[in-house]
């Protein structure tokens, strides 16, 4: 059984950083794509940020610049450095990973907040 366990959100101001991580345990088949998406309170989740087998990187516009995801492949974890946090970037963030064989594997999700 595949399990994804995200750590790193809480309470931060603006103009803060965080850094989640995702842990993947389990058997999982080759890895494709590992990414970050966000849901906020009645909003669609959306993806924050992606990052391929190649090393190949997409974000979301909203946090180019401020956002940067990396991957340690071998230990099958995948992180997301956030700075310059804003209000708007509230949500819950999901760890998210694919593998070559269609299957996707999701988090619980962390709760990130930016807030005076």
């Amino acid at each position: 059984q595949v399990q994804l366990a995200e750590s790193g959100g809480g309470l931060v101001q603006p103009g803060g950083s965080l850094r989640l991580s995702c842990a993947a345990s389990g058997s999982i088949g080759s890895i494709k794509a590992m990414g970050w998406y966000r849901q906020a309170p009645g909003k669609e989740r959306e993806l924050v940020a992606l990052i391929n087998y190649d090393y190949y990187t997409r974000y979301a516009d909203s946090v180019k610049g401020r956002f940067t995801i990396s991957r340690d492949s071998a230990k099958k974890m995948v992180y997301l450095q956030m700075n310059s946090l804003k209000p708007e970037d509230t949500a819950v963030y999901y760890c998210q990973i694919s593998d070559w064989g269609a299957r996707n594997y999701w988090g619980q999700g962390t709760q990130v907040t930016v807030s005076l």
